[in-house]
């Protein structure tokens, strides 16, 4: 009999129950809340969604057990929901942190090596003409020094010395920046 009251009861719960409900239970479930979120504002914020649940769907309601029990075990049931949430928000951060910090180590990568490839290749455009034509053939089309000779009808040597010229040429221009580009390197990878 008891229990037919109780389910009785609670299967019409009205506004005026549910305000009574949240007026007599509100701060002991915002208590228990806060023993497993460890923040109040949160609990506070999870027992007003329990009521403003059980409000909304009020009509749809079968309680089964007391008022208390049912209460109780919805707000336990939402902090446990709310840690589990949190807990894959912050793997999710995590791992969005650790991929961006690759991306972003990647990203200087690319623009250190694009720096260092325009600062090349103005260099090369600056040498003199003869030389800048030498060095490419040799060292961007990979043409031998003698196929070079043979092509431009100049001595094996001539060829020799140009590339020479032009590799001595770039250390003084792109060295400064090799040294730079390594220090940033290394400076980061201390990070």
């Amino acid at each position: 009999m008891e229990h037919a009251l109780k389910n009785q009861q609670f299967e019409n719960l009205t506004e005026t129950r549910i305000e009574e409900l949240f007026k007599e239970h509100y701060s002991v479930l915002t208590a228990y809340a806060n023993k497993f979120l460890s923040d109040l504002d949160d609990s506070r914020e999870i027992v007003q969604d329990v009521f403003v649940h059980l409000f909304d769907h009020r009509a749809a309601v079968k309680i089964h057990t007391s008022a208390k029990a049912h209460l109780y075990t919805s707000v336990r049931n939402t902090c446990l929901n709310t840690i589990k949430q949190r807990k894959n928000h912050a793997t999710h951060h995590e791992n969005i942190k650790y991929l961006s910090s690759g991306f972003s180590l990647q990203a200087d990568k690319i623009l250190e090596q694009t720096e260092l490839e325009y600062a090349l290749f103005k260099a090369i455009d600056e040498l003199p003409e003869q030389c800048q034509r030498i060095f490419k053939l040799n060292r961007m089309d990979g043409f031998t020094n003698q196929e070079i000779a043979d092509q431009l009808g100049i001595s094996k040597r001539t060829v020799e010395t140009q590339i020479s010229k032009a590799l001595k040429s770039l250390r003084i221009t792109i060295g400064p920046m090799l040294a730079t580009l390594l220090i940033i390197s290394l400076f980061n990878a201390l990070k």
